[in-house]
C-alpha cells in the first residue's frame, strides 16, 4: 500500500518595509528579527519550502497589485509593515511570525528550521 502524505503547507508571504537590501542584512546594526527571518527562510528554501519575501524598496508593484496589501497600507500607512499572509490574508502586522508560527504553517518541526 503507499503511504501518501498529504502536503498540508500554507502559502506564506512576508512583505517587508524598505530595506536597505533584500534582506535587510547589510550594514552595521543588523536586527536580530531580519537575521533569525532569513534563516528561517533559507532553512526551508534547503528543504524546497518557500515562503516568498517582498522588499517595499525592491518590489513597490506587488504592494500595489495585491489589494489586501494595498488597503491595508492604505489604512495604516507603512508603519503596519512587516505584513505577513497565511493564504492570501493578512494574519500578522508590525512583526516577523515567530518560529513556531512558521513550523506550523508549513508542517515542519521547529528544529528544522536553522541552516545545517
Amino acid at each position: 500500500m503507499l503511504d501518501l502524505k498529504l502536503d498540508t503547507r500554507k502559502e506564506v508571504k512576508i512583505y517587508d518595509p524598505a530595506l536597505c537590501c533584500p534582506t535587510g542584512l547589510c550594514g552595521v546594526n543588523i536586527d536580530p528579527e531580519l537575521m533569525r527571518i532569513a534563516v528561517v527562510i533559507e532553512s526551508l528554501k534547503k528543504k524546497g519550502i518557500t515562503i516568498e519575501r517582498f522588499n517595499l524598496r525592491d518590489h513597490p508593484q506587488v504592494y500595489v497589485d495585491n489589494k489586501t496589501i494595498n488597503e491595508c497600507l492604505m489604512r495604516e500607512s507603512a508603519d503596519v509593515l512587516p505584513i505577513t499572509t497565511l493564504d492570501g490574508e493578512i494574519v500578522l502586522t508590525k512583526q516577523y511570525p515567530t518560529n513556531a508560527q512558521i513550523a506550523g504553517w508549513m508542517n515542519v518541526k521547529e528544529e528544522e528550521l536553522t541552516v545545517k
